[in-house]
C-alpha cells in the first residue's frame, strides 16, 4: 500500500509517516495487532452496515471494511492523501469514488452519516477538537469509534525507541495531548461513552450521541 511518508499540506503533516501496518518490526506488530483487535471488537460488537471512516488517511482501513462486505467510504481534508488513497483502491481493483475530499470541520448529516462513523488517529493533529467533536455530533446516527495517542506514554514510548528526541518523543503533526482520563471527560461532553479500551498506546472509545440509549 502506498502512503505519504509525512508528507505535508498547507503546513499539516497528512496520511501515515511510516508504514506501522506493512512494519517487519516485531514491537510494532506487537502494538499494531492490539490496536486492530480492539478496532475489531467494537465494529464486531455494533454490527454496521455502513461506515464511514473520517480522516480516512491513505485508505487502509476502508479498503478493508470494503474487502469484508461492509458498504464503506472513506473522506480526508487533504488532497495528497484522498489521491493516494484512490490509487490504493485502484491497485486493488476497487472503486476510487468511496474515497472524497473533506473537511471534518464541514461534516452533515445529509451527506456523511453512517451506521458507524469512525475516528481513528485524527484529533491529536486538529487545532479545534472540540469543534471537530461538534461535527461529528451532527453525523454520529448509531455508533461513533475514536482513538487518540495515550500521553504522555506515546512520547515516552517514542524517545525510547530513538524517534522524535529533539520534540521530546513528539510524532510530527500532534498538537493535541491527551491522557486517557482527560480524553474521556471531552468526549463526555458531546458523546455517551459505552466503552474504552486502552491498546498499548492508545486510548480508543466506543460511543453514542447522548441522546441515544446506551446499548449496554
Amino acid at each position: 500500500m502506498k502512503l505519504s511518508g509525512g508528507e505535508k499540506e498547507d503546513e499539516i503533516v497528512v496520511g501515515n509517516v511510516f508504514d506501522k501496518y506493512g512494519s517487519n518490526n516485531p514491537i510494532v506488530n506487537w502494538i499494531m495487532n492490539g490496536f486492530n483487535s480492539s478496532l475489531s471488537e467494537f465494529i464486531s460488537r455494533v454490527d454496521p452496515s455502513t461506515i464511514h471512516e473520517v480522516g480516512c488517511g491513505e485508505g487502509f482501513w476502508v479498503l478493508t471494511w470494503l474487502q469484508k462486505g461492509i458498504s464503506t467510504r472513506g473522506s480526508d481534508f487533504s488532497v495528497k492523501v484522498i489521491e493516494i488513497a484512490r490509487q490504493n483502491a485502484m491497485s486493488q481493483n476497487m472503486d476510487p469514488s468511496v474515497f472524497s475530499i473533506q473537511s471534518i470541520y464541514e461534516l452533515e448529516a445529509r451527506q456523511h452519516s453512517a451506521d458507524l462513523i469512525v475516528c481513528c488517529e485524527v484529533l491529536e493533529h486538529l487545532e479545534e477538537p472540540e469543534q471537530a467533536l461538534a461535527s461529528l455530533q451532527r453525523i454520529t446516527k448509531k455508533n461513533l469509534i475514536l482513538s487518540v495517542p495515550r500521553e504522555p506514554l506515546w512520547r515516552i514510548l517514542n524517545m525510547a525507541r530513538g524517534k522524535y528526541i529533539s520534540s521530546w518523543g513528539n510524532t510530527p503533526g500532534h498538537i493535541q495531548h491527551w491522557s486517557s482520563r482527560k480524553f474521556v471527560e471531552l468526549v463526555s461532553q458531546y458523546f455517551t461513552i459505552v466503552a474504552i479500551k486502552k491498546p498499548l498506546p492508545w486510548t480508543m472509545l466506543l460511543c453514542q450521541p447522548i441522546s441515544k440509549q446506551n446499548i449496554e
